[in-house]
């Protein structure tokens, strides 16, 4: 974006996501200003463009929350799709380095381009660019790559950074044998919070919804909507209260066994469970 005319003798810009003036005349002509001089802060051009950056910031968190939804989700995502919003900044630093699969479960690579003919740039493990065009993609799900490990190291020797958590994500994979009427994990049961509201409140600063007594996140694995819970205590108690155990629901609200928890949704029961384990208070001392 260009600079724009705003008062006598200034323009106004956009930079970096912040309102910036120069001046037009004078010594400092041409020169950035290091703030915003008085008589254009309330100058309507002014708040033309904080409420463009607002809107761009808004923009940019969804754009990262639909590719973190892909992602989660396991969506097949038309290769046309990504090559119609690439060209937008905030889409493409979303998408960018992105591991993403085409026809061949076995190819992982990761995301560099995407051209108007809808034909999508990846490097492969090999270090070479190599060039798809599938009907759709998948971001796969960490938990779901074999080659984790090696994805991981490539991509520190890339120097690649993930606007999304993807490969770096945490995760974990469910034990082979679980007791079969087994519907709880409580691993991460047992965090002491000085209040619920701080409870919910990490919850919901975390990305987790929160309703009536339980901190949820919902998760399509294998073509099924799951939604795992952790238990916070009652809305509106005001004393102490502890993380409760770990559960996983199908659609209907039926409560699953964990053998039939699926691979994405135990990870991310977990990865939720313990995130609010992780911010519980920890007593110093010899009584601790």
């Amino acid at each position: 974006m260009g600079w724009l005319a705003a008062g006598d003798g200034y323009e106004v810009a956009l930079i970096e996501g912040r309102v910036a003036a120069r001046a037009t005349s004078g010594r400092a002509a041409g020169r950035q200003l290091k703030s915003l001089p008085k008589a254009l802060k309330e100058h309507p051009e002014v708040d033309r463009l904080r409420r463009l950056a607002e809107w761009l910031d808004r923009h940019a968190a969804a754009c990262v929350a639909q590719v973190d939804l892909w992602m989660v989700s396991a969506l097949p995502v038309p290769t046309g799709l990504l090559a119609r919003v690439w060209p937008d900044e905030a889409w493409q630093s979303a998408l960018r380095d992105m591991a993403v699969v085409g026809d061949d479960p076995d190819e992982v690579g990761f995301l560099r381009d995407a051209t108007d003919a809808g034909e999508l740039r990846v490097v492969n493990l090999d270090g070479e660019t190599v060039r798809l065009s599938p009907t759709t993609v998948t971001l796969p799900h960490p938990v779901l790559l074999p080659d984790l490990d090696d994805l991981r190291e490539f991509a520190a020797e890339l120097g690649l950074v993930q606007k999304v958590e993807q490969i770096h994500r945490a995760t974990w994979h469910k034990p082979a044998e679980l007791a079969e009427k087994a519907t709880e994990v409580k691993e991460f049961a047992g965090g002491r919070y000085d209040s619920r509201f701080g409870l919910a409140a990490r919850a919901t600063s975390l990305g987790y919804r929160v309703s009536g007594g339980y901190a949820t996140c919902r998760v399509r694995d294998a073509e099924r909507i799951t939604e795992a819970s952790v238990w916070i205590g009652e809305p509106y108690w005001d004393d102490e209260v502890t993380t409760g155990g770990l559960s996983w629901n199908d659609q209907e609200g039926r409560s699953l066994p964990l053998r039939e928890v699926g691979p994405v949704a135990w990870s991310e029961g977990m990865r939720m469970a313990a995130a609010l384990y992780a911010g519980r208070r920890v007593d110093e001392g010899k009584d601790a």
